[in-house]
């Protein structure tokens, strides 16, 4: 399976391969060809998990970590509302300055990372936060979480978007969240005597000359990913001055803006968020918490000997097979076209059958159950002041 900047790719490859005065149908069915042979297809989904399911399927997600913290956040939530429609396709997103990378890219991203509870990561092109706040879901409250955004209206889109899932979000009290911080600035200008980071990410095409820049903000033992020479390539410190470099896959990113002199002929200097020490009050809170969901499962194992389960996704008709959706590009033009998966026509009477025993076993009537918040529910009912009970929960919303 191929991501939509593969397909692009391969596009513009087969469109410049076409002979002089060739017209426009032919170069399309020329582009169709070659998609036909490379298996292009962008998984979509009718839902956020709809949409996880897909890249499962595909193989783009292949740990659980990753797995969880994409299904805790909802990729519509980063979208403008005129827009939601299509939150999940397997696209990019870009309104003025919002840009959202394709669902595939994020999930190579956040595999490449190998993340983990505590380390430091630094986004450079944060944009929208959405690729933040996901990686602060593995980081838990002793990780680093800084974000570098060039566009002013951008990191504002980002606190807001932020501050909503922390407020309305369950997903916040089932995990313990890093929560991000973000400042303006380019990237490139970053200062000389901030610290160095376990883990970082540029979301924007790097061109060679700044990889050794990039590579100077990673710890040893630090993992970078980045896109670099139109494939997003990993690259880990193993010394001083070792390295191993994997490519992943190809893509197609805008490159990195190129600083602005000021006026004085002096570079900007981007001085990231100090490295913060948690309040002993903060501490507590934490440790608070973290006792509390321990009580909660280890009472949901005494009593069904199983623990906490995730509140099962209502069952959907259409599980099994889809068909994939190929955008293709052509010059400026957008020709869309849809490639069947060649065992659909096998399986129609398999997902014929499947649908009438559904229909025969479902109620029409048939909804989800609303997810359970346990950790607000125990807090709440705890012979605590009302304060100290909005404390624990960080003063959230229901």
């Amino acid at each position: 399976m191929f991501t939509a900047a593969e397909v692009g790719a391969a596009n513009r490859q087969a469109a410049g391969r076409g002979a002089p005065g060739r017209g426009a149908a032919e170069e399309l069915q020329l582009c169709l060809s070659v998609i036909s042979r490379m298996g292009g297809a962008v998984s979509a989904g009718e839902d956020n998990d709809e949409l996880i399911d897909n890249l499962k399927e595909a193989q783009y997600i292949r740990s659980e970590l990753v797995e969880q913290a994409f299904r805790a956040i909802d990729r519509a939530d980063y979208y403008l509302e005129e827009f939601k429609e299509n939150a999940y396709k397997d696209l990019a997103w870009k309104h003025g300055n919002i840009h959202l990378s394709a669902p595939c890219i994020y999930s190579e991203v956040m595999e490449a990372l190998d993340l983990q509870p505590g380390l430091s990561f630094l986004n450079l092109g944060s944009g929208t936060g959405y690729l933040s706040s996901m990686v602060g879901l593995i980081l838990g409250p002793f990780g680093v979480n800084h974000g570098v955004e060039l566009h002013s209206d951008v990191t504002e889109y980002a606190k807001q978007k932020l501050d909503f899932f922390i407020r309305t979000s369950d997903s916040f009290d089932k995990f313990d969240f890093c929560e991000p911080s973000f400042v303006t600035g380019n990237c490139l200008e970053i200062s000389p005597d901030c610290s160095q980071y376990d883990r970082v990410y540029c979301g924007a095409g790097v061109q060679k000359e700044h990889e050794e820049y990039m590579k100077s903000l990673l710890k040893v033992g630090g993992i970078l990913v980045m896109p670099l020479e139109e494939k997003l390539t990993k690259i880990t410190r193993t010394g001083p001055s070792a390295w191993e470099t994997k490519k992943i896959l190809a893509v197609s990113f805008a490159p990195l803006i190129q600083p602005c002199q000021s006026e004085s002929g002096k570079s900007r200097l981007v001085q990231l968020p100090p490295l913060a020490v948690r309040s002993l009050q903060d501490l507590a809170r934490i440790a608070i918490r973290g006792t509390i969901k321990k009580v909660i499962h280890q009472e949901a194992v005494n009593k069904n000997g199983n623990g906490l389960k995730n509140t099962p996704r209502f069952k959907r008709r259409r599980v099994r097979r889809r068909r994939l959706e190929t955008i293709v590009f052509l010059d400026k033009e957008v020709f869309a076209s849809r490639i069947s998966n060649p065992s659909d026509d096998n399986s129609s009477g398999d997902l014929e059958e499947e649908r009438r025993e559904e229909e025969a076993t479902t109620p029409p009537d048939a909804k989800p159950e609303p997810p359970v918040n346990f950790l607000r529910e125990k807090v709440l009912s705890l012979p605590l002041p009302d304060p100290l009970k909005y404390y624990l929960l960080y003063y959230r919303e229901k």
